[in-house]
């Protein structure tokens, strides 16, 4: 039994709209998905009927806020198989996760430790380690790609040294769509004592994501890209690597006890959380995490393959097209450039007949560096996508490329 496409496509109010004139064809999923009516309900219903600050009241309101924002938690520890739900830690984004591990590891590394990256990071797993760089003198070591887009692990082995303090490498690029070998990855890399951060983002929504299977110390995701909310992500620590981390910020219910002349933080994830978190954006990634579980996900994944696999098949034939990315199990992320076009005058083209495509450089310039390019189009795929939806993108490229060349 496959996918009730339709019934998919029914749940998302904006897929109703048209652009242009043309009905809207979203492959913009991986900047950003769109949202379903149980995450727009539930964050609608809980503002209406039952929002308070969480934690600490006493108030009917509050328990109730308290509860469905700590069930969201729980919803998050068994999507991704994590021990325990204080092994989730609520963040305003992917990036901010990444951030606050990289700011407490920073007040670890001296002149000389090394970090190892890829060459195909978003700017989110690039930029908080140049500022250890910067700060701390710290040493960034970057693995290369083989031809197709795999990640070299000959090479990766080779950077790996006493030195390592940590690695962190992306699960799935969000411009090739390439899977790392994570498992080994962090075998490799707990051989030299070093801990690993995989940028889940891309990987969160297209995987099937068992942290504990993985055995990496952190795991990032995002709630946005998960078909929830903006203003949400995940940091997921093991007991031992979050208790390592000093806090990130300071303020309320990162506490124990505060005097003037002394400070006790609480455990996690409290410590991580200062302020008031994300309420309604958690309870919004619960809520779009519990429709996802609601179909099979053997089949969303293969359903987002043959769409993929359909928009490949048909580009193989058009002259002068270049596909960026080609390695074996990729997730559905079309990156592609036409030789003599700029990505930002297809993505201009492509809007006229109401498809969404992305163009520019993805937040990755080191990757563009690696493939001599500037920018790049990209077409990505979601639950809610369809075969007929496909082929009008490429119908809709080819006379955007007639019109350019």
């Amino acid at each position: 039994m496959s996918l009730d496409i339709n019934h998919v496509r029914s749940q998302f109010p904006i897929l109703g709209r048209e652009v242009n004139g043309e009905p809207l064809i979203y492959f913009d999923n991986a900047a950003s998905a769109q949202k379903p009516n149980a995450v727009l309900d539930a964050m609608s219903d809980q503002a209406r009927t039952a929002y308070a600050n969480v934690h600490r009241g006493l108030h009917t309101l509050a328990n109730e806020t308290t509860e469905a924002f700590e069930g969201a938690r729980s919803t998050v520890q068994r999507f991704i198989n994590a021990p325990a739900p204080a092994n989730i830690i609520f963040t305003k984004g992917g990036t901010e996760a990444i951030n606050l591990v990289a700011s407490g590891i920073g007040q670890q590394i001296e002149p000389g430790d090394e970090i190892v990256l890829s060459v195909m990071e978003h700017h989110s797993n690039i930029v908080p380690w140049h500022f250890l760089r910067e700060r701390h003198g710290a040493v960034l070591k970057w693995v290369p790609l083989l031809e197709d887009g795999t990640l070299d692990m000959e090479a990766y082995a080779e950077a790996l040294t006493p030195r390592t303090k940590i690695v962190a490498v992306t699960h799935m690029s969000n411009v090739l769509g390439t899977v790392t070998d994570a498992a080994k990855i962090v075998s490799l890399a707990h051989e030299t004592g070093a801990r690993v951060l995989l940028d889940g983002c891309q990987a969160g929504v297209h995987l099937d994501v068992d942290v504990r299977a993985l055995g990496c110390d952190f795991y990032v995701l995002t709630g946005h890209k998960i078909y929830g909310p903006t203003g949400v992500g995940v940091l997921y620590g093991t007991s031992e690597a979050l208790d390592a981390l000093p806090p990130y910020q300071g303020g309320g219910e990162m506490i124990e006890i505060v005097e003037q002349d002394r400070v006790t933080y609480n455990a996690a994830p409290h410590k991580f959380e200062a302020g008031t978190p994300p309420i309604l954006q958690a309870i919004g990634l619960g809520a779009a995490i519990d429709w996802l579980n609601g179909f099979a996900f053997d089949q969303v994944i293969q359903h987002e393959e043959d769409l993929h696999q359909r928009a490949i098949d048909a580009l193989a034939t058009v002259n002068g097209l270049r596909v960026h990315g080609q390695a074996p199990g990729k997730g559905p992320v079309l990156s592609f450039s036409i030789e003599g076009i700029h990505p930002h005058d297809i993505a201009q083209l492509l809007d006229r007949y109401g498809i969404a495509v992305r163009a520019g450089h993805h937040c990755a310039q080191p990757l563009m560096t690696h493939l001599g390019v500037s920018a790049t189009a990209r077409a990505s795929f979601g639950i809610y996508n369809t075969m007929e939806e496909v082929d009008a993108f490429i119908e809709a490229l080819l006379k955007a490329r007639s019109m350019l060349l």
